[in-house]
């Protein structure tokens, strides 16, 4: 009898379990966003929920990150097998925190920047309208990047944060993530071409629903780039391009395949070290560049010096390339925020279009007549 009675409550639980049991994910409407440069991510739409794959965070990432981005209504209804994704984030974002000034344009361009509430080095924030945020509190400042106040992060209880690494190794994330906050990483700084990283705006437009939007605003900064190339294109002569500056007995300049290259070859200049490999920063001697720049038409982005006093200061041998002495060295270093923000490091990504008109207007005066450089200006 006691044994009947076990068999009977085992059956009564078992059917309580497969009548409450939620169903998975369904998979059969599948709709991948197109994307033209980017190589970083993917976003693939089921119509019920989102899957986003974060495919290169950093340099030689060893896997994939896989989050869903699903609302309330939906994520109620359905089961997750929690150990295949790294985050769900739960939609509408009503409040994030984004760790590099680079995501502020994003959101600003997507009229979504009322939702961030928190991000570490609010100094180095140049945008007008994000400074009148942080300025009247609506921001809280978190301390640095590499030791993030959890303590007042967690008190801000963002929907989602976007991080930023270089490797992966990031305890304060790691301890975000625990708390029950998703963190994803933002990889837009390892794509190889400018206009790959401006698609990361497509990124965001997919969090906040605003697809469409990302689509256009993206549209339209791709097609100002490609008819600022197509015009310097036919241009009859290349200035010679010198850049970087010495530090520490060290030079340091963009590498052939970096994309600072490759707006330099956009522009339709001869940048001196073109043929170069690698994608990161060459470091070499005085001597070697000289022998190659010394007559180099223009200087361009010497470093973060911000005069031309401060540049013979910062070494003398700075003085004898003839960029130098015709003051044709440029920079954007000093167009900056209101607390000293470099403007360029934040907005340069987003709107490469800009980047290369003011190289063009630089490099070829006669082009883009009515066009005043954005970020570049000559050196005092």
């Amino acid at each position: 009898m006691r044994t009947a009675i076990l068999f009977l409550m085992f059956i009564m639980v078992v059917s309580c379990k497969s009548e409450t049991k939620k169903p998975k994910l369904d998979v059969t409407i599948e709709n991948p966003m197109e994307l033209k440069y980017a190589k970083g991510f993917s976003i693939t739409d089921y119509k019920t929920y989102k899957i986003i794959t974060i495919k290169n965070p950093w340099p030689k990432a060893e896997k994939n990150y896989k989050y869903v981005l699903i609302n309330k209504e939906n994520a109620a209804k359905t089961s997750f097998m929690i150990d295949e994704y790294d985050g769900i984030i739960i939609e509408p974002i009503q409040k994030i925190v984004v760790t590099s000034t680079t995501h502020i344009p994003a959101l600003e361009l997507l009229n979504v920047e009322q939702t961030l509430v928190g991000f570490p080095g609010t100094d180095y924030i140049s945008s007008e309208k994000t400074r009148k945020r942080i300025n009247n509190k609506s921001i809280r400042e978190l301390g640095k990047n590499e030791g993030i106040n959890t303590e007042v992060l967690l008190e801000l209880k963002p929907d989602l944060v976007i991080g930023f690494g270089i490797d992966g190794n990031n305890k304060t994330f790691e301890t975000i993530k625990k708390s029950g906050i998703p963190v994803i990483y933002n990889g837009d700084w390892v794509e190889n071409s400018p206009l790959a990283k401006a698609e990361w705006l497509k990124f965001f437009g997919a969090l906040y629903n605003k697809e469409k939007q990302a689509d256009s605003i993206f549209n339209t900064i791709e097609k100002n780039y490609l008819e600022a190339k197509n015009l310097a294109k036919y241009v009859k002569n290349k200035p010679s391009i010198l850049s970087g500056a010495m530090h520490n007995d060290v030079w340091y300049l963009p590498n052939g395949k970096s994309t600072e290259a490759q707006l330099l070859k956009d522009a339709h200049v001869d940048y001196l070290w073109k043929e170069s490999e690698g994608s990161g920063s060459l470091q070499l001697s005085f001597e070697s560049v000289f022998v190659k720049a010394k007559d180099a038409d223009i200087w361009l982005s010497p470093s973060n010096y911000k005069s031309l006093e401060a540049l013979k200061n910062g070494s003398s041998q700075h003085a004898m390339f003839e960029a130098f002495k015709n003051k044709k060295v440029y920079t954007f270093t000093n167009t900056t925020g209101e607390t000293g923000g470099v403007l360029y490091y934040e907005l340069g990504m987003s709107r490469p279009d800009l980047v290369l008109k003011d190289i063009v207007k630089i490099c070829h005066p006669n082009l883009l007549k009515n066009y005043t450089p954005y970020f570049f200006k000559p050196l005092e």
